[in-house]
This record gives structure tokens, C-alpha cells and sequence, in this order.
């Protein structure tokens, strides 16, 4: 199951690259933007990470939950919290953001899963 991360993110990094070789201002700009929006401030990086994921859910955007949930593993939240902000998430997305809510659940599994074999 792990492959799904693999696949995400060495699809994800290949066309980050390309995206950034065209060297456009406004596109690096934006990258630069996101990047300095979840650096450590006030809040913390892993509030930051769930608040990214709440919006990234009721937003309904897969490819972004899974950043989210890559970067909150990464930070150390543990999985009843990554539950409890997805579940916020339901609650203010509706009932519309569940079959995005299956593919975080099934992202999450991945992602412990390849931890797990990795060490």
C-alpha cells in the first residue's frame, strides 16, 4: 500500500521540478508563498499542518490532503489528531467530502505502513 506515497511523491517532485524550470515569477512567487506559510510563526508547524488539511478536505483536493498528511506525520501528530481535524473538516465540508475523507484514511495507513517496513 505503500506504493500510493511513493507514486505521489515521485510524480509530485517531477512536476514541481518542471513547474519551476519555466522560471515564472508569479508561479515561484506563489511556491515561495506556500513554503513560507508553514514555517514556524505564532502557530506552530503542526496547527499549521492541520489547518492546511482541514481546508485541504473541505476543499476536496487529494493531492493536497496528502501533503498535509505527509507533513503532519512528519511533525509527529499522531493519528487520533489527524482523525479529529478530518472529522472537523466533515463536519464543516459535509457529507460531500467523505470519499475524499476514505482516501486520507487510506493515505494515512500508507504512509504508517512505509515507516514501518522502512526502519
Amino acid at each position: 500500500m505503500s506504493d500510493i506515497v511513493t507514486e505521489f511523491n515521485t510524480y509530485r517532485s517531477k512536476m514541481n521540478d518542471a513547474i519551476l524550470a519555466d522560471n515564472n515569477k508569479i508561479i515561484k512567487r506563489i511556491f515561495n508563498l506556500d513554503t513560507n506559510a508553514f514555517a514556524e510563526g505564532a502557530l506552530d508547524k503542526k496547527t499549521k499542518e492541520l489547518l492546511g488539511l482541514v481546508a485541504s478536505t473541505v476543499l476536496r483536493c487529494d493531492d493536497c490532503i496528502k501533503y498535509h498528511l505527509e507533513s503532519s506525520h512528519k511533525e509527529g501528530l499522531k493519528k487520533e489528531e489527524v482523525v479529529e481535524a478530518l472529522s472537523i473538516a466533515t463536519l464543516v465540508g459535509g457529507t460531500i467530502v467523505i470519499p475524499h475523507l476514505r482516501k486520507a484514511y487510506e493515505y494515512w495507513d500508507a504512509i504508517e505502513n512505509q515507516e514501518s517496513t522502512d526502519r
